[in-house]
């Protein structure tokens, strides 16, 4: 008898939920960064071990919608809530008793799936804190150390339906390529720039020729003014020569194989407010109810 189904990981902004992807993967699928909103779209991870398969689904931290870019980001974020099978309500232990997940959800009642709260950087909190959080129930976890997940991916995995694969046990993502080396570009950007610009930078693929040698890939960064496009360039080109060199070294570790990276920065005005720049960089767009 085996089981497979979808395992939903939500909580709020820098909760650690692509830390934890990263963890029960083996590897790295999800970008990760300190600054908040870092993760725009559900991230995919399988885990196959033994006769559990469970499809993890990385959501962009639940937040109040600002503008259109978040709103797609929560409208992701409560369709990956929907389509779960088991929920890891991810919170951040340090920052005290979190509230329920339908609350940090904005939803009127609790979803259908059942929930499990995991208390994550478990490691970081005191004695006094941590026996505060046990009337919480959560099942304290470190997503950076390791410590605890096990123990919460055997709870998900006897929570799973009784069902066949979903896909291949050796496959750990049913993302491609294209998707996670524009997600390891912005995530370049992210560690390298301040604390304004990266919110207003999107990355495009625009040429992935697989067969060549090195693999050439065209990646275009677009923020949403000129003087954004001055900062990421830098002086006489510093700033976008060490982007390339950095994001080419993770691209290369990701492929197995050598990489030319053609990096380019280009103005998209106020995308992360246009429906139609959203959609063309891939944001999925549908109602919330």
């Amino acid at each position: 008898m085996t089981r497979a189904g979808i395992v939903t990981v939500a909580g709020r902004p820098n909760s650690g939920k692509s830390t934890l992807l990263n963890r029960i993967i083996g590897q790295k699928l999800a970008i990760v960064s300190p600054k908040p909103q870092s993760t725009r779209d559900r991230v995919v991870g399988i885990h196959t071990a033994g006769d559990i398969q469970m499809v993890i689904l990385d959501t962009p931290g639940l937040m109040d919608p600002a503008y259109e870019l978040q709103r797609v980001m929560r409208t992701t974020a409560l369709r990956a809530l929907r389509d779960a099978d088991v929920i890891i309500h991810l919170a951040d232990a340090s920052a005290g008793k979190p509230q329920s997940l339908a609350t940090e959800a904005g939803l009127a009642t609790e979803p259908k799936a059942p929930v499990i709260l995991a208390l994550n950087k478990s490691d970081l909190v005191s004695p006094r804190e941590r026996a505060a959080l046990e009337s919480t129930g959560g099942t304290f976890i470190s997503a950076q150390s390791g410590d605890g997940v096990n123990d919460l991916i055997a709870r998900c995995g006897a929570m799973l339906p009784e069902s066949p694969f979903l896909y291949p046990a050796d496959e750990i993502s049913s993302q491609s390529q294209r998707f996670f080396v524009a997600e390891l570009v912005r995530e370049t950007a992210l560690e390298q720039l301040g604390d304004e610009v990266p919110y207003s930078v999107a990355c495009e693929i625009e040429e992935f020729r697989e067969g060549s040698s090195p693999v050439y890939i065209r990646a275009v960064l677009y923020v949403e003014r000129d003087s954004q496009k001055a900062i990421l360039i830098g002086a006489k080109g510093a700033r976008i020569r060490a982007m390339g060199q950095a994001a080419r070294i993770k691209i290369e570790k990701l492929l197995g194989e050598a990489v030319y990276l053609d990096l380019w920065i280009k103005v998209l005005a106020n995308w992360r407010r246009n429906a139609s720049a959203l959609a063309r960089f891939g944001y999925q767009q549908s109602e919330e109810g």
